[in-house]
C-alpha cells in the first residue's frame, strides 16, 4: 500500500502530527527572544505555504522558527530595539536571495567555494555555545524543574520509539510544567484572563541599514542547513529536488518567507530537520500533508489560550530544554566536521577554526561609525574570508 496515497481525513491527521513534531521549536524560539509565539506559528504557516508556492508544491519541506538567531536577536534588540530589528530579520532575505541567484548562475560549487565545512562546522558550533550561558542562567532559577524537563527530554530522546522520539522538547516542557503546576505556584491568571479567540501580535518593523547589516551574516548556518535538508528531503522521497524544482527555488521560497515572517513580528524560519524524520519514519512524503500541517499552525495561532498558556511556561523549564538543544547544535557543528573529513593536521584549517571560535566565543566586535558587528555574524565572515585568502595545500587545492 502506497503510503502517501490517503484519505483527505488521514492526510489532516497526519498533518497535524507533522506539526506537533515542529511545534516546541517553533514557540521556544519567540518565548527566548520575547516575542509573540502565536506569531510564530502564524509566519511558520504563511512562511511554509509561500515555500511550497514558489517551489511550485513539489518540495515537502516544513519552515519554522530558526534557532540559530536566538543570540543575534537579542543582541540586536538591545542595540536597535524589537522593531529595528525585526528589519534587520527581513533582510535575512537578502542574502537567500543573493545565495538563490548565484545557486542559479553557477550552481552549487560556488557555495562549496565560500561555504566549506572548514568554515560552516565552527559557526554551527558558535550557535550552540554562545547561548550556553543564557540556558545555565534560566536554569538555575529552579534547578528541580529544570532538570526534570531536561531528563524527560533526554529519556524521551534516548530510549523511546516512533514519533514521540521526535518531540523531546514537547515532552521534556509537559512534564515540567505539570510539575510546575503541581508542587509549585504557577501564576495562571493570565491564561485564565485570554480569550479563545485572539489574533497574535503583529509588529511593525522599523526600517534601517544597522541591523539589517548585523543580522545578514548570521544566514550562511541556516542557508548551509538548508541545502543539507533538501538533499535529505530528496533522498526520503525519492526525487532529486535540487533539479526540479530546483535549489536556486527552494532557496528564494525559504528568503521570502524570512521576510514574511519579519514583517509580521516573527523569527526567521528555516527548514526542519525534525519533520524530515517524522517523513523518513512514516514514509509519507506528500506535500499536501506539509500544507494542512501549515494551514494547523495558521488556526493554532488563534487560539488565545494557548499563546498564554505558552507564555507562562517557568523560565526554568525552558532553561532545563536549552541545556541539551543548544548542546546539541553545537555537537552539529562537531560532526560537520567530522563527516566532511576536514583535516585537523593541516596548519590552515586549525588557523580558521581556531580564529573563528574565539572571535566568537570572545565577544570580538567591529565598530564603524554608528554601525557595529559582532558575534556569530562577525565570526562567520571571519571565517568565510579566511578561508578565501589563507592558501590551501596542494592535495587540498588538486581535490
Amino acid at each position: 500500500m502506497d503510503p502517501n496515497n490517503l484519505s483527505p481525513w488521514r492526510k489532516g491527521i497526519v498533518g497535524v502530527q507533522f506539526l506537533f513534531v515542529a511545534f516546541g521549536a517553533t514557540v521556544l524560539v519567540p518565548i527566548l527572544v520575547g516575542l509573540d509565539p502565536a506569531t510564530a506559528l502564524f509566519t511558520a504557516g504563511i512562511g511554509t505555504l509561500i515555500f511550497h508556492l514558489v517551489t511550485k508544491g513539489k518540495v515537502p519541506i516544513f519552515l519554522g522558527s530558526s534557532f540559530a538567531f536566538i543570540a543575534p536577536i537579542l543582541e540586536a534588540t538591545k542595540l536597535y530595539g524589537l522593531p529595528g530589528t525585526l528589519s534587520g530579520m527581513m533582510g535575512v532575505s537578502l542574502v537567500y536571495f543573493t545565495v538563490s541567484g548565484l545557486v542559479k548562475w553557477q550552481g552549487k560549487k560556488i557555495l562549496d567555494r565560500f561555504f566549506p565545512p572548514v568554515v560552516v562546522g565552527p559557526v554551527i558550533i558558535l550557535i550552540g555555545l554562545t547561548l550556553s550561558g543564557s540556558a545555565v542562567n534560566m536554569a538555575k532559577s529552579n534547578w528541580t524543574l529544570a532538570i526534570i524537563s531536561l531528563a524527560t527530554a533526554v529519556i524521551v530522546s534516548a530510549y523511546t520509539r516512533g514519533l514521540l522520539k521526535l518531540i523531546p522538547i514537547v515532552s521534556g516542557i509537559v512534564v515540567g510544567y505539570t510539575v510546575a503546576i503541581i508542587f509549585y505556584n504557577v501564576d495562571m491568571s493570565s491564561v485564565y484572563a485570554a480569550s479563545w479567540l485572539a489574533f497574535p501580535k503583529f509588529i511593525t518593523p522599523h526600517f534601517s541599514w544597522q541591523p539589517i547589516l548585523y543580522m545578514i551574516p548570521v544566514a550562511i548556518a541556516p542557508i548551509i542547513e538548508h541545502i543539507g535538508d533538501v538533499f535529505v528531503v530528496s533522498d526520503v522521497a525519492g526525487k532529486d529536488f535540487t533539479k526540479d524544482p530546483g535549489l536556486h527555488r527552494t532557496l528564494l521560497g525559504d528568503g521570502l518567507a524570512c521576510m514574511t515572517a519579519g514583517f509580521l513580528g516573527g523569527p526567521p524560519v528555516t527548514t526542519y530537520a525534525e519533520v524530515t524524520g517524522a517523513m523518513s519514519l512514516t514514509k509519507i512524503t506528500n506535500p499536501q500533508v506539509i500544507r494542512i500541517a501549515a494551514i494547523s499552525a495558521i488556526i493554532f495561532s488563534v487560539i488565545g489560550k494557548l499563546s498564554a498558556l505558552l507564555r507562562s511556561i517557568p523560565q526554568a523549564i525552558l532553561g532545563g530544554i536549552m541545556l541539551l538543544l543548544f548542546g546539541t547544535i553545537a555537537s552539529v557543528g562537531v560532526n560537520n566536521l567530522i563527516k566532511n573529513k576536514v583535516d585537523l593536521s593541516e596548519t590552515r584549517n586549525i588557523i580558521i577554526i581556531s580564529i573563528t571560535l574565539t572571535s566568537g566565543i570572545g565577544g570580538a566586535m567591529l565598530n564603524w561609525g554608528s554601525f557595529s558587528l559582532s558575534g556569530i555574524g562577525l565570526s562567520a565572515i571571519i571565517g568565510v574570508m579566511l578561508n578565501l585568502v589563507l592558501p590551501k595545500e596542494k592535495a587540498e587545492e588538486q581535490k
